[in-house]
């Protein structure tokens, strides 16, 4: 058993029966057929229900586990120089209403997201339901040449996020997916409204530390540079090191750094 699933639990089969019975009601289906994914997730029970619809159950544990890790990202942040931005969820539900808010903001800004379509309860458990995308890749399964050609998508997308006041908060290689030859995020986290500033930096360092190992620092760090300045980047800079120790991120960070102190030098110097 992997150390994401242990974490993550394993929720009995009658709840999980329970789950999908009020999924059958509520959509007018006689019986559903589930495939549960197995999905590198901390903090949800992930499922495609009839090839239509994609279900999160998060649980008490998954909340527990989501203030353990919020506690431990923002004393990584308060190590970078800033105050932390994570905000805990009370309960399961808060979870699963904050994705489904955040996939509904960032859908109205035009990018690019499973269409959302609710939220609720069943025995405790907070559930969401999102349309499911099939034939998907996740960017960091992508070949360098597919990676490259996408990454000014991928940093335009973020961009207009921080334009309209939203933080996606846990940007990796698997959050963003590729269908259609468009690019799609997913699994928006919480930060506070007080610290989006900070939040940008970090998601623009998060992006970079993703895309690094695909296609290397330079490229990486050029195509951030047709929707963010030098001094964003300058600022993202700061939270590299603390990303770099994130167990899901694993880039050269001393290259990252290097690029962007290379990319400011020359725009001082012109």
């Amino acid at each position: 058993m992997s150390i994401r699933r242990l974490v993550r639990g394993t929720i009995e089969w009658e709840r999980l029966e329970t789950v999908f019975a009020e999924v059958a009601r509520r959509y007018d289906q006689p019986t559903v057929r589930v495939e549960f994914l197995d999905a590198d997730n901390w903090l949800s029970t992930p499922a495609v229900v009839d090839d239509r619809w994609f279900v999160k159950i998060v649980t008490e544990q998954n909340s527990l586990v989501h203030a353990l890790f919020t506690g431990a990202r923002n004393l990584g942040v308060f190590s970078s120089g800033t105050e932390g931005f994570f905000e805990h969820f009370d309960d399961p539900m808060e979870m699963a209403d904050h994705e489904l808010d955040a996939t509904r903001r960032m859908r109205e800004i035009g990018v690019n997201v499973p269409a959302p379509v609710e939220t609720f309860e069943v025995d405790g458990m907070g559930v969401l339901v999102m349309e499911y995308l099939p034939e998907f890749r996740p960017l960091d399964e992508m070949n360098p040449d597919a990676v490259r050609r996408f990454a000014p998508e991928v940093f335009g997308a973020l961009a207009a996020m921080h334009d309209h006041r939203l933080a996606h908060g846990d940007l990796r290689g698997e959050n963003v997916l590729v269908r259609d030859e468009e690019v799609y995020f997913i699994d928006a986290t919480n930060v506070r409204e007080n610290g989006l500033a900070e939040a940008r930096s970090y998601d623009l360092a998060c992006a970079l530390a993703a895309l690094e190992p695909l296609i290397g620092a330079s490229p990486a760090v050029a195509a951030a540079t047709d929707h963010y300045s030098s001094d964003e980047l300058l600022a993202a800079r700061e939270f590299l090191d603390f990303v770099n120790i994130r167990p899901d991120h694993d880039f050269d960070a001393v290259e990252v750094k290097a690029e962007i102190e290379k990319l400011a030098e020359a725009n001082s110097a012109g």
